[in-house]
This record gives C-alpha cells, structure tokens and sequence, in this order.
C-alpha cells in the first residue's frame, strides 16, 4: 500500500508505504544487483532499475483510507529508480575513475530529463544513501532517483529563500554565498576551473560539504562536456578525501539540489550537491537528538573553519596516493 498524507500542521505531505517493510536488510548470501541475480543482465557498467519496493508509483493504487478537506489523501504517483554505480560488489563511488563519474553523471542528466519531463512530476531527486550508519539496506554500490508529484519542503524552502533574496536583492544567494566563501577562503576544501568544494559557514554536520557549479545554473541539464568533467573530478577528490580522512570508507548522504520540473521559471536556483556525513570523529556518530529532530535546530560541536583544513589536508592525501598508484 502507498498513498500520500498531508499534514495540515506542517503543510507538507508523508508518504505512507507498508510494503516497503517487507524490504531485504543487508542479504549476506545473494545480493539483487550482483552479476547472475534475476533483475540485472549477463554484464552491465550502469544500470538503472525501478525500485523494487517504491514509495512512489508510476501507476499508483487508489488510497487505502478517504480522506477530507482537512486531512487530504492522494495517489502516490511518481518515480523511484535504483542507479547501480558497478556491477562489482565491494566497491564505492570514491574507487571509481573520473572517467566513470562522468558517466554517471551524464546517466544522472539523462534520467533528470526523462523524468522530469513527465507532466505529474514536479521534483526530480538523485541522492546516494551510503553506509550501515545511514540505514542502508543493501550494500552493493548503488544511489538512487525519485520522481516527486510535488516539490519537497526542504526544496521549497530553498526555493522561497533564494525568490526572496533574488527579489530584495537582485541576485543569486547561492552566489553571494560562494562570494562569501572565496572571500574568506579558510572553508574550501577542493576547486578546479568549473566547481569549487567547500565546509559552509552554517555546517551543521562536522565534515558536511557542499559542492557549487562557479557559473550560475539551475539544474544539471545546463552541464556541458567541459564542465561535467570538472564536475567527476571534483566528485572524485571529495569522495576520496573522505575515505583518507579516517582511513576507512566514510558513510554519507549525497542529495543534488536542481530546480523544480514543473515548468515555471527559477532564474534564481543555484544547483548543487550536499553531503551529510554522519561521522564527528573517527570513533564517533553525530546522532540526531531533540534539539535537531524535534526543534529542527542543529548542533554542531566542531568549527567549520577546522574541520575543512582536515578534509583539505585529508584530498591533498588521497591526490597524492592516486598519482603515486
């Protein structure tokens, strides 16, 4: 059973999806995507699949309950799309080439095209959740697409501030920010001729990275060649800088910020990546607690300003063991 709920408190829809319990958690004996399972083919680079347990459906059931003006239910239609990075089973994002990335990365425009396209979605979100820690279910290298009927609270959010700042100020808040931080400079981490990498000001996880396109676009279709292969290497330096930092495989959660598909005009989104590590110390998890889940206010118990010298130093590192390999 899936359907979506609204709740009029927060204004904001929860997608209810029962089935989604009956979900592998961690298989030890076979793995869905490893070469010989029924779903994938003989040989495979990337793949794309449909989820096997989606929240959302192209063609979804009816609601199981009536809803009303008050508490309102809906259909919950939509995509969700699994994105196998490898068909090696122990391997990460952060081992792949740059050559690879950039594959992926034109699979990503592809799929953001195609689904955005459709004319009941109006987000498209690509995101890898990576690592026991975040809760993942299966381990073999994989991210993942969903296909939204409508705009998350988080993206709105973004998109009311940056309207805001765009009509009070006359530009783009995602730039004034990446002004911001060139100008101070202590909190980039990693930047090449198209994208930078960056520890923000307001951090709110230890190792949280963002990672900025410098010329302003909306979304990721905006890419060209040129700056897709900017986009791989930087991807490659972070990812790699996280695995050095502790010298293990670091857990995250990747999420691409793009403006909406429903058609309107968002001259004032900047696309971007963030990243969400859970880890504080190498020996400690940032859980989150009353104040960040229940209030919605985050505490960070490190300086920002720190934490990207560690992360530089941690890419500089892993530069230098990929050049001397």
């Amino acid at each position: 059973m899936s359907e979506l709920r609204w709740n009029p408190i927060l204004r904001e829809w929860v997608i209810v999806a029962t089935h989604r319990q009956d979900r592998p958690l961690m298989p030890t004996k076979t793995c869905p995507f490893c070469i010989g399972a029924e779903e994938v083919p003989k040989n495979y680079d990337l793949l794309v699949l449909p989820n096997r347990f989606p929240s959302l459906h192209e063609c979804p059931p009816a609601p199981d309950i009536e809803g009303d003006d008050f508490y309102r239910v809906a259909p919950a239609k939509g995509y969700c799309e699994v994105v196998l990075y490898s068909s090696e089973h122990n391997t990460t994002l952060a081992q792949q080439s740059p050559r690879r990335i950039l594959n992926l990365i034109l699979l990503w425009r592809e799929r953001f095209d195609f689904i955005g396209s459709k004319e009941d979605i109006k987000y498209v979100m690509i995101f890898e959740n990576k690592g026991a820690e975040i809760g993942v279910t299966l381990p073999h290298p994989h991210g993942q697409i969903y296909g939204y009927p409508f705009i998350p609270p988080k993206a709105q959010q973004e998109l009311d501030s940056a309207r805001e700042h765009y009509i009070d100020k006359g530009g783009c808040i995602f730039c004034q920010v990446q002004s911001e931080e060139f100008r101070d400079g202590r909190r980039i981490v990693a930047q090449n001729e198209g994208f930078f990498a960056f520890i923000p000001f307001f951090a709110r996880w230890p190792y949280e990275v963002h990672i900025y396109p410098k010329k302003h676009m909306e979304c990721i279709l905006e890419l060209g060649m040129a700056d897709a292969l900017s986009l791989a290497s930087i991807l490659k330096d972070v990812l790699v800088g996280y695995d050095h930092l502790f010298g293990f495989s670091m857990p995250y959660i990747m999420i691409l910020h793009q403006r909406p598909t429903d058609g309107k005009e968002y001259p004032y989104y900047h696309f971007h990546f963030e990243f969400y590590p859970p880890r504080r110390s190498k020996d400690k998890i940032k859980y989150l607690a009353g104040c960040e889940s229940g209030a919605g206010t985050y505490i960070n118990d490190t300086r920002p300003e720190e934490k990207a010298a560690e992360l530089r130093k941690a890419i500089e590192e892993g530069r230098k063991s990929a050049a001397e390999g």
